[in-house]
């Protein structure tokens, strides 16, 4: 029989979150009252209604809306703010959940962690009214080390995730990301990236099955659903297809120890663009089992840093073996290499605090929060010397940019591009993120003008026609959808092209199979091609 561990919601959002606990603050509007009036019916309580700027503030709706957003640029007092902030806890009260917003008439919004680095899961579409259901109460983990399988809700974390898998054993794992406080629901809609992916592939490529809630209020699951939407649902965006509550994963082997080691170095661009140079000809090549990361930043002495972060799932005596045979430029000291249980390289790679405990690794909220602005590419062909060079000049003048290059291979080359809709599989040598974390709202022009000029430099080094893009990664420069108005679908296309390569049409495809009246949408959902009229509920 499979072991249950139910993640329980922090103790200082009892009190307004669950049950009858919660005291409602609402404005006197027709759509606060009638969507009030459908929840009441329906016997959902955990929810709180936006307060009218004219009577009261609510400090619960203010702190759950706020909770989890992670990007302070989603979190101005001049965005739109939902009509309610709905919490579920079973699929039950997700049907009725939908079904109450789509008879009030209300745009709808999901969210699981709330990391949409665009905040995608958090703003409507223009000044639309909408109501924001969040996930984070369906965080139940189930571990069934019989079958090596979980039942994950789409509100739990990775790190919820983690860390439950090895409360019961230390030998399985799972692939996904390296944010222990991303949740899982748009993680995995999108596909996946982590640092056992060289070795598992993606945590999309590990999901068995899905639990779907569709705009009509209708259960899925695999059987139901259907091939075709299941195959979208991994990798094919979140947001797009309709609630998805849970997931079944396959759970992968690790080995009882593990090797790590982050090595940063210093010096002329040349000498730290050779070393890049080497690595794009060494990390997509090794053993699956071995991922290094290289991360590029700068301080604020114009400094560049280029940090060699490394696992490897065997001993720190084999690691150091590949290392000194394929990669003797990095000069590792063997002190550097640190043997470890699984569970603890995930805390290694987290970025959490110094002193953070495996425990932390639970934790929903970020120490901090930042202004962020991302961007991503795929490398499919060696950059130059010379071209890396370039980067490393425009990261020496912002201190707080990023570039992560990521590499692939390994099971990454032998997955085929069509088992799921992400499709940036073989021939990719490594995936770029640029990223800019700033803590002043006044910096924002700046800041986004050296993100898009990093961006502009790097375009004759990276994949083209089109140049792809990571959903996961979502960027609004891109392209939006404004409104219904025109050929939406065409529209679509300037992204959907680059997130989804030849895999756009089957898409839309399928939007039209699971959600034609376009209900769940956002500024860069997936449309149908053509939108039907919304009958009354």
């Amino acid at each position: 029989m499979a072991d249950i561990i139910h993640q329980k919601s922090y103790l200082f959002l009892h009190s307004f979150i669950f049950f009858n606990h919660l005291t409602f603050m609402f404005s006197q509007s027709i759509d606060n009252n009638e969507i009030l009036h459908c929840l009441n019916n329906n016997k959902i309580t955990n929810f709180t209604l936006h307060p009218s700027s004219k009577h009261h503030s609510s400090i619960h709706f203010n702190h759950l809306l706020k909770f989890s957003i992670q990007n302070l640029r989603v979190a101005k007092d001049s965005t739109p703010k939902p009509t309610a902030i709905i919490l579920p806890e079973s699929k039950e009260q997700v049907v009725n959940s939908v079904l109450c917003c789509r008879r009030s008439l209300m745009e709808i919004r999901i969210r699981s962690g709330g990391h949409s680095y665009e905040g995608m899961s958090s703003i409507p579409r223009g000044n639309n009214p909408f109501v924001i259901i969040d996930m984070m109460n369906m965080n139940r983990v189930i571990v069934d080390l019989e079958s090596e399988t979980a039942w994950v809700e789409s509100g739990a974390t990775l790190g919820e995730l983690y860390s439950t898998i090895a409360a019961h054993s230390s030998y399985y794992g799972f692939p996904a990301g390296v944010w222990p406080s991303v949740g899982v629901g748009g993680h995995f809609s999108g596909g996946g990236i982590g640092v056992l992916s060289r070795k598992y592939g993606l945590s999309a490529d590990n999901v068995l099955d899905v639990g779907l809630v569709d705009a009509e209020g209708r259960v899925f699951d695999r059987a139901k659903m259907g091939e075709e939407v299941f195959w979208a649902a991994r990798g094919g965006g979140g947001g797009n297809w309709g609630v998805v509550y849970g997931w079944k994963v396959q759970l992968v082997h690790v080995p009882e120890r593990v090797t790590c080691f982050s090595v940063t170095k210093q010096g002329t661009n040349h000498e730290l663009a050779e070393l890049i140079h080497k690595w794009q000809f060494v990390a997509p090549y090794l053993d699956d089992g071995f991922h290094i990361s290289v991360y590029l930043t700068s301080g604020t002495t114009k400094e560049v840093y280029v940090t060699f972060k490394g696992l490897y799932l065997g001993s720190k005596i084999d690691a150091r073996t590949i290392v000194n045979e394929h990669f003797p430029e990095m000069k590792i000291l063997e002190q550097d290499y640190l043997e470890m249980r699984w569970i603890n390289s995930v805390l290694y790679f987290s970025d959490l605090p110094k002193g953070s405990t495996i425990n932390d690794l639970k934790s929903r909220s970020l120490s901090y929060k930042s202004y962020i602005k991302t961007k991503s590419d795929y490398v499919r062909e060696h950059v130059s010397i010379k071209g890396l060079e370039g980067a490393l000049e425009m990261l020496a003048s912002e201190p707080k940019g990023l570039m992560l290059l990521d590499p692939y291979g390994g099971v990454m080359d032998r997955i085929s591009n069509d088992s799921i809709a992400f499709p940036h599989r073989k021939g990719n040598l490594y995936n770029i993120l640029y990223a800019l974390f700033w803590q002043e709202e006044d910096e924002e022009n700046r800041c986004l003008s050296w993100i898009s000029g990093i961006y502009n430099y790097m375009t004759p080094y990276v994949a083209s026609n089109p140049r792809a893009a990571y959903v996961n990664y979502i960027d609004l420069d891109l392209g939006t959808i404004d409104d219904n108005n025109g050929d939406i679908v065409e529209k679509a296309r300037a992204w959907g092209e680059k997130y989804f390569l030849g895999h756009y049409e089957r898409l839309v495809s399928i939007k039209n199979i699971i959600d034609p009246q376009n209900v769940f949408f956002h500024q860069q959902g997936i449309p149908p091609s053509k939108v039907q009229i919304q009958d009354e509920l």
